[in-house]
């Protein structure tokens, strides 16, 4: 029995067959182990979804709480940036399963005029209107979620004159209590800001590298004034930079 054993196994001795027998032992108590373990994982896999569902019940409950508020305050921001029939529908309707956003599918509806149709945003809302509604809600949510700092990227396209102005004071209230970062091509709304940068590009060694300097009060009414009117700004966009600028 040995001799068959250690041809077998190609092994000279008896203490290499028993190392054998150890090493075969202990992956048979490995298996054994591993058994256990996939058990202990589908317990607490188990108790992890119980959790998620509790968790996104209370999400679902606090989600109808807040939506008519929110819907308020929407249209009531919408209406001081000149939108005064502006509507944002917040629908919400219940999964059977548990999903990416909990119990709920939401989807966000928009009409920006009297008597026009629901519809999901992304159809209907032009450029102007889409810079007002995200300016808008990210106002909104910066008011409940503790985010440092907030970066609008050119949020007045199309948008200009006074609209672009409330544009302006909503972001100078909003600054207050978040540090905002704003890209803008609008004077109305640069000149709300407690510093003003200037982009440019220089060409050196055959490459073209982007600067980006704090202007100066009288560098920045002069960007200001040119933004109103052209390069070099005239008399009156100067004056008209410096009275924005300290309104």
């Amino acid at each position: 029995m040995i001799y068959r054993l250690q041809n077998k196994h190609r092994v000279a001795s008896v203490k290499e067959l028993i190392d054998i027998q150890e090493n075969l032992q202990e992956q048979l108590g490995g298996f054994g182990d591993l058994s256990t373990e996939i058990e202990t994982l589908r317990k607490r896999i188990a108790e992890q979804e119980t959790h998620l569902w509790d968790v996104a019940q209370m999400l679902s409950e606090r989600r109808y709480l807040v939506v008519p508020d929110f819907e308020n305050k929407v249209k009531e921001m919408l209406s001081q940036l000149s939108m005064e029939y502006a509507v944002l529908k917040v629908d919400m309707r219940k999964l059977e399963a548990l999903g990416p956003t909990g119990l709920d599918e939401l989807n966000f509806l928009f009409a920006a005029n009297k008597g026009s149709r629901l519809q999901m945003i992304k159809d209907v809302a032009s450029g102007g209107e889409l810079a007002r509604l995200t300016l808008v809600t990210k106002s909104l949510v910066a008011s409940a979620i503790p985010l440092p700092t907030l970066i609008f990227d050119e949020i007045d396209v199309g948008v200009s004159g006074d609209v672009a102005l409330r544009m302006g004071n909503i972001l100078r209230k909003l600054s207050n209590q978040h540090q905002v970062v704003t890209i803008t091509h609008s004077p109305q709304v640069a000149s709300k800001a407690d510093a003003h940068y200037f982009a440019y590009k220089v060409e050196k060694d055959d490459r073209v590298i982007t600067k980006v300097r704090e202007l100066n009060k009288d560098e920045r009414i002069r960007a200001i004034a040119t933004m109103l009117s052209q390069n070099p700004p005239s008399d009156a966009a100067i004056e008209n930079a410096r009275q924005l600028i300290e309104a």
